[in-house]
């Protein structure tokens, strides 16, 4: 929305853990545990991805925050570049949440879409880039134009 927009939309820095093994070693427990809980495990992978995306793309003078509206729509990173392009992230440790993740992606974009369609002053860039970060072995690009990328993929 715009900068005077009475629209219920957070964009602020994403916080996360600096090394996603401290709180690991927090928690006190070993590898396996996380065979068991996926949920927290997700937590996890969710801050070393983070991480990642902000020592890979500190080199283009890359900046992360996230999104989240009030209705609960939200993208895990916003990371937005000096030239003006941005790029919407979600992050994803199973395959099975490739979908959702997408979906999210996808509903943001075409919010976008509807707002410019009405608002012709002040319209609002589309994103550059819808991707997920996952921990699978495989990356692609969706049919929808969602980039599936590996977190071993991720390089500076």
């Amino acid at each position: 929305p715009a900068i005077r927009s009475a629209s219920d939309m957070r964009a602020a820095p994403k916080r996360s853990m600096c090394d996603p093994s401290i709180a690991v070693a927090a928690l006190g427990v070993k590898p396996e545990y996380f065979l068991k809980d996926f949920k927290t495990f997700g937590f996890i992978f969710e801050s070393l991805g983070l991480r990642d995306l902000k020592v890979y793309s500190s080199s283009l003078g890359g900046k992360l925050s996230y999104y989240r509206d009030r209705y609960g729509l939200e993208a895990d990173a916003v990371l937005h570049l000096k030239d003006g392009r941005y790029a919407l992230i979600e992050i994803k440790l199973g395959s099975s949440e490739i979908e959702t993740g997408a979906k999210h992606l996808l509903e943001i974009r075409e919010l976008i879409r509807k707002y410019n369609q009405t608002e012709k002053q002040c319209p609002l860039a589309e994103p550059d880039l819808l991707m997920i970060v996952t921990g699978g072995p495989i990356g692609y690009t969706r049919e929808d134009g969602v980039h599936v990328v590996p977190i071993s993929a991720m390089k500076p």
